[in-house]
């Protein structure tokens, strides 16, 4: 009788830690994919948060049209691009629709 609530004892033990293994492997497998996928989205979001901060009138801009303008007034939320060689093709959008900034010196 000894033996069998030995036995017994050892199963509810291995389960136990069975069951400690597979939270660890689940806690691993959460971190990993958090690191792949989860930081480098964020990381991409401060980027593009600081590109929008330092936005100035006079930058040349590619909208997420594909349209390329440069900036004429800058207000809280939104920009006033100017398209084109026509100085009357001006157009307001919100700064979220900018997808690079370029500025007049660089090439």
């Amino acid at each position: 009788m000894n033996a069998v609530l030995t036995a017994q004892e050892a199963a509810q033990a291995g389960s136990a830690t069975g069951l400690i293994m597979t939270f660890a492997v689940y806690a691993i497998l959460i971190g990993a994919l958090w690191f792949f996928f989860m930081r480098p989205q964020k990381k991409e979001q401060k980027r593009v948060a600081a590109m929008l901060a330092a936005l100035e009138v006079g930058d040349y801009v590619l909208t997420t049209a594909g349209m390329y303008g440069v900036v004429i007034d800058i207000q809280e939320n939104d920009v006033i691009v100017e398209f084109g060689s026509n100085k009357n093709c001006r157009i307001p959008m919100q700064k979220a629709a900018i997808s690079k900034v370029e500025k007049p010196g660089e090439s």
